[in-house]
């Protein structure tokens, strides 16, 4: 008899303070783990409404406009669900409630992999990082680790069901020290195709600096496109390798 067995897909989750923020972080690289058989989930903290500086603005109908721009985004990586916690956006800070929603939402995936910002990035070349990314990364690694997979952090959870899960792997996007560098030449496009998507927020044109953006990121890893990571592992020897 043969052994019809198979390996459960990698689950993969990327926890992010706005709409667009992933598809500019890991876009690439989440197009190519769900061609590669991956279950990519994503979360988005805030609810977008500060989005726009137009007086005029309808600030409602923005919240609308951006979770559907970014449904539409997740379709073209392939991204299998988004999940929208509808935090204020611009005034976010890493509570205790906002780190029981992310661990609630980590013991219901179960992701093998988790993807975030850096909550200790402050500055970038010429731009000054986001409150919100970083208070979006702060929760997001804190409830990684200690809070999904330890048992006493939010018994509450425990009542409703959800056990503790230990993710095995964290990838921090944009980090200073990279070391690991993902090939997106392969999904570059559907990357600036999810980026197009949102219409409130950016336009890509033809592409051509994002490309310049993956280009430049890609030296470092000698590849021509690419997206850099700074992964930690949490379990040693895991099946589903880094790449």
């Amino acid at each position: 008899m043969s052994d019809t067995a198979t390996t459960p897909p990698l689950k993969i989750l990327g926890i992010f303070a706005h709409p667009d923020d992933p598809e500019f972080s890991m876009g690439g690289s989440a197009t190519l783990w769900a061609d590669q058989g991956a279950e990519v989930y994503y979360c988005i903290i805030t609810n977008g409404r500060a989005g726009s500086n137009d007086p005029a603005q309808d600030l409602n109908e923005l919240v609308r406009i951006r979770e559907a721009e970014q449904r539409a985004a997740a379709a073209v990586c392939g991204v299998k669900e988004v999940f929208f916690l509808g935090y204020e956006d611009g005034t976010l800070e890493p509570t205790i409630e906002l780190r029981r929603e992310l661990t609630r939402l980590i013991r219901q995936l179960q992701p093998d992999r988790v993807i975030s910002g850096d909550p200790r990035a402050y500055f970038y070349d010429g731009y000054v990082n986001h409150a919100d990314h970083r208070a979006a990364a702060e929760a997001a690694v804190t409830a990684v680790f200690p809070s999904a997979p330890t048992r006493p952090i939010f018994p509450e959870l425990l009542a409703e069901g959800y056990e503790p899960h230990q993710v095995k792997e964290l990838y921090i996007t944009h980090p200073e020290h990279a070391n690991l560098y993902v090939d997106i030449a392969s999904t570059i496009e559907r990357k600036i195709e999810s980026l197009r998507c949102h219409k409130s927020q950016v336009d890509p044109g033809d592409g051509k600096w994002i490309r310049e953006w993956a280009i430049e990121t890609g030296k470092s890893g000698g590849l021509e496109y690419a997206e850099a990571f700074r992964v930690i592992k949490l379990v040693q020897d895991t099946q589903g390798d880094s790449q």
